[in-house]
């Protein structure tokens, strides 16, 4: 099932150098403080976890001091983001393992781990059953099956083994769908997945009882080139139906305008971000691939 005729390609060329997208990191931390909230009220202590979609690695740390005995395994398919990621990493190991060696004896510090690899997340270079958790921030809605990836993150988990992630949502950017919308009908954003589809795709794969959720961001922006930067930051425009070319300055004028008339009260233009989180569970298997029902017996313990 595709999402929307997304070039993979042209993704990773979008995120090919790191300082690009900078301006839209407090975003990405902003969602990823509210999935740890969310994440607070699951009772479950992996060994080894899964950030698909790691980028500069932002979320690793995080989710190594949230939870320190386990392995962290971080993948994206952009190389140049995991070079940021592994300095990133390398500069906090550093500083940590020297405020560890002055501070607490060698019997009480905590060894930092993660790994890193290259790869599309819909093909993991992972064996099956292999991680207690999937953890993915904003990053499902650039890949164009998301069925397909998450009957891979099935895969990868190991039975009762959790998926998080989150993602955004059809409304998001609306503002400036409506703004191009008055020079052409050429997409200038992603057309987002429903938050009820991505449920359907969750229980077709083989997960159980997913939750989804969903929230409304409001961002308000000073200037048109503001708020430009930040949607150029989130990404861009990996569609191959896009329009493809420069805007000329007539076009790019009347886009300008489009969004000068939604200044709000404040004075303020509006930027819509529809987020979606998603939670489920890779349950106990209930049939044999024979189609033969398997049920779980446990038998009291003997008593001496």
């Amino acid at each position: 099932m595709l999402s929307a005729p997304i070039d993979l390609q042209l993704v990773r060329r979008l995120f090919l150098h790191p300082d690009r997208i900078d301006g839209s990191n407090f975003l990405r931390r902003e969602i990823a403080g509210r999935m740890r909230d969310k994440l607070e009220l699951v009772k479950i202590h992996p060994l080894r976890l899964l950030d698909a979609g790691c980028g500069e690695g932002n979320d690793l740390m995080q989710l190594q001091d949230y939870f320190p005995e386990s392995h962290i395994v971080g993948i994206d398919a952009s190389a140049a983001m995991l070079v940021s990621a592994t300095l990133k990493l390398q500069a906090a190991t550093g500083s940590v393992s020297r405020f560890l060696d002055k501070w607490l004896p060698s019997a009480l510090r905590t060894e930092l781990k993660h790994g890193l690899a290259c790869a599309d997340f819909a093909r993991l270079p992972l064996g099956s059953s292999s991680v207690d958790v999937v953890w993915s921030n904003l990053a499902l809605h650039w890949h164009p099956q998301p069925d397909v990836v998450f009957a891979e993150w099935r895969r990868v988990l190991r039975t009762e083994g959790l998926l998080m992630f989150s993602c955004f949502g059809p409304d998001t950017m609306q503002e400036l769908r409506q703004a191009f919308a008055v020079i052409d009908q050429s997409p200038h954003t992603l057309p987002f997945v429903d938050m009820h589809d991505f449920g359907d795709m969750l229980v077709n794969s083989g997960f159980s009882t997913p939750v989804m959720d969903m929230e409304k961001l409001t961002l308000t922006y000073e200037s048109v080139d503001k708020l430009f930067a930040d949607a150029r930051a989130l990404g861009g425009n990996p569609l191959l139906t896009r329009r493809h070319g420069m805007l000329g300055k007539h076009d790019y004028r009347r886009v300008c305008e489009a969004l000068e008339t939604m200044r709000n009260q404040e004075g303020r233009i509006p930027l819509t971000f529809e987020v979606i989180y998603g939670h489920a569970f890779r349950p106990v298997l209930r049939k044999t691939a024979s189609g033969e029902s398997i049920i779980h017996v446990n038998f009291p313990k003997k008593q001496l």
